[in-house]
């Protein structure tokens, strides 16, 4: 007997560099992929199709890129930027774990949104958590949509600091995504 489920779903690394992961954006299922069943996608993308099962092993059938947004997990040495620095301040200040900013360009137009995660001793590895689909990033990336218009380019940063950050740059085309690019890739 065959099951399926229809996506749309979010594409993450795999557990190995053969893999994908494509976590079910509305349940946050994962599944599992060889890279080679889905060659011209990357992380982040989400794609629309079917996962279908008649064995152990999913396949998927009728994939399509719904939207061409890229995930960028990086652990860094590089100095972490202000808007995240400030962010995350204002929210050990205010005693909470997590809090969120719209960061403006120098036209004064939104150009992304950081959220930072406290992260520190004896906590879950949030990093590890968002890259495996633990921690899903959707609902971030659906409120971000909720002003502007996909793909976007988002990066998932691990610095030397107390904190994880979430930075969705919404213009993926445009000078801070360059900027982020020069720093963190």
């Amino acid at each position: 007997m065959t099951r399926s489920t229809n996506g749309p779903f979010r594409v993450l690394p795999g557990r190995a560099d053969d893999e994908w992961l494509l976590l079910d954006v509305a349940s946050a299922d994962p599944a599992y992929l060889p890279r080679a069943s889905l060659p011209n996608v990357s992380v982040g993308n989400r794609i629309a199709g079917e996962l279908a099962w008649d064995g152990e092993e999913p396949a998927l059938v009728d994939a399509t890129v719904e939207t061409d947004t890229r995930f960028r997990f990086r652990r860094t040495d590089e100095p972490i930027f202000e808007a995240a620095r400030t962010c995350f301040e204002t929210a050990r200040a205010e005693g909470e774990a997590m809090n969120s900013r719209v960061t403006y360009g120098t036209d004064r137009n939104p150009n992304g949104v950081v959220y930072t995660f406290a992260d520190g001793p004896g906590s879950p590895d949030l990093f590890s958590a968002f890259r495996g689909g633990h921690k899903p990033l959707d609902p971030l990336v659906a409120r971000a949509a909720e002003g502007a218009d996909p793909p976007f380019s988002v990066w998932i940063l691990a610095p030397h600091e107390p904190f994880v950050a979430v930075y969705i740059v919404l213009d993926p085309d445009g000078l801070l995504e360059r900027t982020m690019a020069d720093t963190y890739d």
